[in-house]
């Protein structure tokens, strides 16, 4: 037990575990961002920092996106194109789901990317609300993408601190500042839009 342990604590078995997932190919981190459209609980900012690690800067950024912008297009394609469609009857008696269309009403396209850049925002309830209101289905689309594009980038930036504070302390001071701002800007965005 102890042995597994010390090999935990150093560096070469964080390589070598790192290099393993790296050889997976983009399946792998495209997958597991994009399973977190699905369950919100899972830590995106981890996911993201876990595809930096792993297959670099640009690559990481690339697949983090894409399995976001993936699993978000599915989730608001379902409620608008599967729920709103042909269950819509029977969902519209539920008040949480009325007061959810409600709240869409008092969002424009720069507000809805303002949000969807927030790292710690609900993902997850933004593609519901959207998804069976009345918002332009494309405008939402390409917002969202960008959004989450721009989130993502902010993500690889604090993934890639990351794997440098390995060599640098520094680095990891960096990661956590960086990280700390993004939590507070998107505590203040979601408490002025009811997001608590």
């Amino acid at each position: 037990m102890n042995f597994w342990l010390r090999q935990l604590g150093t560096l070469e078995f964080w390589e070598t575990l790192l290099d393993s997932f790296g050889n997976l190919g983009p399946i792998a981190p495209i997958t597991l961002a994009m399973v977190e459209s699905f369950f919100p609980p899972l830590p995106l900012i981890a996911i993201v920092a876990l595809n930096v690690a792993a297959h670099g800067s640009i690559l990481g950024f690339l697949y983090s996106w894409a399995g976001v912008a993936l699993g978000g297009s599915i989730m608001f394609l379902f409620w608008r194109r599967v729920v709103k469609r042909f269950f819509w009857k029977f969902a519209s008696r539920s008040p949480k789901l009325e007061k959810a269309q409600q709240w869409v009403n008092r969002f424009d396209t720069s507000s809805l990317f303002m949000l969807m850049l927030l790292p710690f925002a609900p993902s997850s309830f933004m593609h519901l609300a959207f998804g069976i209101s009345d918002f332009d289905e494309k405008r939402y689309l390409i917002t969202m993408l960008l959004g989450k594009g721009v989130m993502i980038a902010m993500m690889a930036v604090f993934g890639q601190s990351l794997v440098s504070s390995m060599k640098n302390p520094v680095y990891l001071v960096l990661a956590v500042l960086l990280w700390g701002g993004m939590y507070w800007v998107s505590k203040q965005f979601c408490k002025k839009h009811n997001l608590e």
